[in-house]
């Protein structure tokens, strides 16, 4: 909103200062500054909200060092956090982006889903919170309209075929929506690394059969990453500040993306694709980064509230979707390996247990505990300590991700 009031008076008015309002470096400070304002300000009037309407955790006893003193710590802290995203993104952002709108819905919906978890658990006194099916439902549904979005809509294109000139470069200098000269054609690429051309077609999956169907193996699975990704944060939420802070770190990543896919000078020197309108992603990226750090105020060891399903749903679906709008969705096993190590710790233990139990009749575990941050817990590493390491682990795995893009 502050962008369309701020371009109209700087058109008929001609205030100094008001022009800011064009630069997206400019609106990603604001939107970061903000958010970081809203998460510390409000936080802890939300926290006493939740203390006096006993909206506390119901922990249970697994033998973990410290456990039993977080019963009771205030939960459903995720709805600052989709606060803080929401109104800084609505205030600066341009609200006629498709990107940008696809955020938006992904945040809200995922967001209900995981209030209604929370919900059932606090309020209802039922553990087992939302059924496992009805949460499927609402991420595969969430997945479908990002899928079909991203498929059919007009303004989702790529540049392809065309050379850029060293005038549309100068100008794209600017830090302002320019229109260089290019082809904006729909496009099912995607950017993977060590091949020469860096790139990867959806079509090519079904080149055997008919391409006027790659709409469905895209949507498929475009249904499954966001679904794999909000369970992996899910999961990730498991110790104080873990998956903000690990969240945060993916999501400046995601924000150096879209600031380099959007920009036609940056796009041409690394050899990545050129997506028109994506750079104003960034806006969203930084004010969902602020949010993270925010919640960190109050979350970090120990923590003053936890997030809940409120927060770790919508904030892995948001995390799913910004990849596959930067196009850089084949990057996710190591950009977000922490959730994926994760996920695949309650995998491989779960299964060697049922395995082991048919074959031995008895079930045998390959680690202490899992997910795989209870397993260092189970090895008396303090909750801090593991929290740090895991991560120093994705700021590793940030850079180097970053660093994949030169790699061919």
């Amino acid at each position: 909103m502050l962008y369309y009031l701020f371009n109209y008076i700087e058109k008929h008015f001609h205030i100094p200062g008001a022009g800011l309002f064009q630069y997206i470096s400019f609106r990603a400070g604001v939107a970061a500054v903000l958010s970081l304002l809203i998460t510390i300000t409000f936080g802890n009037k939300l926290i006493s909200f939740l203390r006096k309407k006993q909206v506390g955790e119901d922990i249970r006893d697994l033998g973990l060092e410290g456990q039993l003193q977080k019963k009771g710590t205030p939960t459903m802290g995720g709805l600052i956090i989709i606060a803080a995203i929401l109104i800084p993104t609505l205030l600066v952002a341009k609200l006629d982006n498709v990107y940008v709108i696809l955020l938006v819905a992904t945040t809200v919906w995922l967001g209900f889903i995981g209030f209604l978890d929370d919900y059932i658990k606090v309020f209802r006194k039922n553990k087992e919170g939302l059924a496992g099916r009805f949460k499927i439902v609402g991420q595969v549904t969430i997945g479908l309209i990002v899928g079909l979005t991203l498929y059919f809509n007009e303004n989702v294109v790529v540049r392809e075929g065309a050379t850029t000139s060293a005038a549309s470069v100068l100008a794209m200098n600017a830090d302002v929506d320019q229109k260089p000269m290019y082809t904006e054609i729909k496009s099912t690429k995607t950017t993977v690394p060590f091949f020469k051309n860096n790139e990867f077609d959806y079509s090519s999956l079904i080149s055997w059969f008919d391409k006027n169907y790659t709409w469905v193996v895209y949507t498929l699975i475009v249904i499954l990453i966001i679904t794999a990704v909000s369970n992996g944060a899910n999961i990730t939420d498991g110790l104080d500040g873990l998956a903000a802070g690990t969240s945060a770190i993916i999501g400046l990543t995601l924000a150096i993306f879209a600031y380099l896919s959007g920009r036609v000078d940056f796009s041409s020197y690394l050899h990545i694709m050129y997506i028109p309108n994506l750079s104003e992603l960034v806006i969203f990226c930084t004010a969902f980064v602020g949010a993270c750090l925010g919640f960190l105020w109050y979350n970090a060891y120990p923590a003053q509230v936890f997030m809940g399903d409120t927060g770790s749903l919508s904030m892995g679906g948001i995390i799913a979707v910004l990849a596959l709008a930067v196009r850089k969705e084949l990057m996710i096993p190591l950009l977000c390996g922490i959730f994926l190590i994760e996920n695949a710790s309650v995998i491989v233990q779960v299964s060697y247990f049922k395995y082991t139990k048919r074959k031995y009749g008895e079930g045998r575990r390959i680690l202490l505990m899992s997910p795989l941050h209870h397993h260092y817990q189970k090895k008396n590493i303090p909750e801090a300590k593991i929290v740090t390491r895991f991560w120093i682990a994705g700021i590793l795995l940030a850079i180097l991700t970053l660093a994949l893009l030169k790699v061919r």
